[in-house]
């Protein structure tokens, strides 16, 4: 279970949602799928995982949404290196839409 965002105290590594938290291993178990998977989204560049000191690769919570997304294009249909685009392009656009927001002096939602 991932802590409440809700908590007393400081911000922690853990709020932080580009932090890379979760090993290749327990991200394809949360995402319910495969290890290649996740290195075939790497290879597409996509996801570029950050390294442990011992060179296994690590995800944020970030990362795994868009992997999640481009599994859902996936399971529909869609080859991988198009759903890699898609979810780019639908990332791009929501960073944008925040920074008009943020811009115009209109709450973040």
């Amino acid at each position: 279970m991932i802590p409440d965002r809700e908590r007393p105290g400081p911000p922690g590594k853990f709020d932080d949602e580009h932090y890379p938290g979760y090993t290749m291993g327990r991200a394809a178990d949360m995402l319910g799928t495969t290890q290649g998977f996740l290195r075939s989204l790497d290879e597409a560049g996509l996801i570029t995982p950050q390294r442990s000191a011992g060179g296994h690769r690590r995800y944020s919570r970030h990362q795994l949404r868009l992997a999640a997304r481009v599994r859902e294009l996936v399971d529909q249909g869609t080859a991988v290196d198009a759903a890699c685009r898609i979810v780019t392009l639908e990332d791009q656009l929501h960073e944008a839409r925040l920074l008009n927001r943020a811009l115009q002096g209109e709450p973040d939602g």
